[in-house]
Parts: C-alpha cells; structure tokens; sequence
C-alpha cells in the first residue's frame, strides 16, 4: 500500500466500479473476477481489469491458491498505512450510503423504523472511546452476521451497520 495519503494512492479508488469491487470483498470476502462481473452486473474483463489497478495501488492482493482450476481469487490487502486503509474504507462507506439513498423511497414501510444516519459528538479519553468501541463490537456480536452463500431466513433482509469513531483534530 502507498506510503502516504495523497493523489497517488487515491488514483486506485479514482473509479467507482473500483469503490464497488472492494466494498464487494470486504463485505463477502474473497471472490474471482467472473463471480464479481456476476455480483456487480458488469463483465468480468471490467472486474479484472479494475481488480489489477486495485492490485497496483495495493488495495487489494491474490490470495493463495483457491480452489481448481487457474481462477485467481482476490481479497483486501492488509492495509500497511492506516490513514490509507482508513480513507478507502470511508470511500466505499460513502458510497454505500449512496447507493441506499439512491433507493431509500423503495424501502418498505416496516424497515422505516430501522434506518438512520446520524451522529452524536462526545467527550471521551482515549480508554472511554476504546471501550465504547468494544461494546458496539459486544452488541453486534449477539446478532447473525451476514454469511455470503448461506441460506437466510426469508423475514429477514441484510442490514449494514456502519459506524465511524475518531477524535476531532481542530
């Protein structure tokens, strides 16, 4: 991953169908180019095309050997700059809200006491934020997590939880 925050390293996310790839494989883990040409409704040349200029900007690597065949898989890189790390995951964030406001008047009327976007600023020290932290983590670890190629339920729908922690620079 690139050493600094900057429009070098950005150029990696400078593509939406590229923001769209990684939110895919954070989200449901490592996958192929055809499966995620399938997923995101584009050719799988487009998907591994984008995937190698992920690849070059170091967002995303080729997992080990997987499965039969010469299929190369690819999942995110450990990012090895967290101001990085940190700015494409707040882009494909970003861009998921923008995908569901795009469709918010579609929801059904029993989803609409589920959705918010908001913020609450707070005065906390380092160990207060950190444990706040551990028990969002705590909570949402008593709920089903969202496991790709599994069965669901028929009366549930996949719900996105994100939240964003970080002390306010003035």
């Amino acid at each position: 991953m690139p050493g600094t925050l900057g429009p070098q390293s950005l150029r990696g996310l400078a593509h939406p169908l590229r923001v769209r790839i990684l939110r895919v494989l954070r989200e449901q883990g490592a996958s192929t180019a055809t499966r995620l040409a399938g997923l995101l409704g584009e050719s799988s040349g487009a998907t591994s095309y984008h995937l190698r200029q992920l690849a070059g900007y170091g967002f995303v690597e080729e997992e080990p050997r997987r499965g039969p065949g010469r299929e190369r898989w690819w999942r995110p890189a450990v990012p090895e700059d967290a101001p990085v790390g940190l700015r494409a995951e707040a882009v494909a964030d970003f861009q998921r809200v923008q995908d569901f406001l795009a469709v918010a008047g579609t929801v059904p009327d029993e989803w609409g006491g589920s959705v918010t976007i908001g913020n609450r600023a707070l005065r906390l020290t380092p160990s207060q934020a950190a444990e706040l932290l551990g028990r969002i983590d705590g909570v949402l670890a008593d709920y089903p997590a969202d496991q790709p190629g599994e069965e669901a339920p028929t009366d549930t729908g996949r719900v996105v939880f994100q939240w964003q922690s970080f002390p306010q620079i003035r």
